[in-house]
């Protein structure tokens, strides 16, 4: 399983088109990747006269891959910051 930590950072306002406050700048910052290692179980496909052999993930959805290619996000901070403007 390859494992992807990332921080997010939102920025929200308010305006007066929707009063509720709302984001408008989402960051997303990859901290860490812990990979899954090679392929468990490759699918054999047919190309042009040769028969070739792919990691799982290339070719089936994610439910029937194997561990090694799965991934997982993991949001290790959220940090949401309220811009407010300053009337002068």
């Amino acid at each position: 399983m390859t494992i992807y930590l990332v921080d997010i950072e939102q920025v929200i306002h308010t305006c007066p088109a929707f009063i509720d406050p709302h984001p408008f700048d989402i960051r997303q910052t990859l901290v860490h990747v812990i990979p899954g290692g090679p392929c468990r179980a490759p699918v054999t496909v047919r190309c042009g006269g040769q028969t070739v052999q792919i990691p799982c993930h290339r070719h089936e959805p994610a439910k029937r891959q194997c561990g090694a290619c799965r991934v997982i996000v993991t949001e290790r901070t959220i940090t949401t910051r309220h811009l407010t403007e300053v009337a002068g």
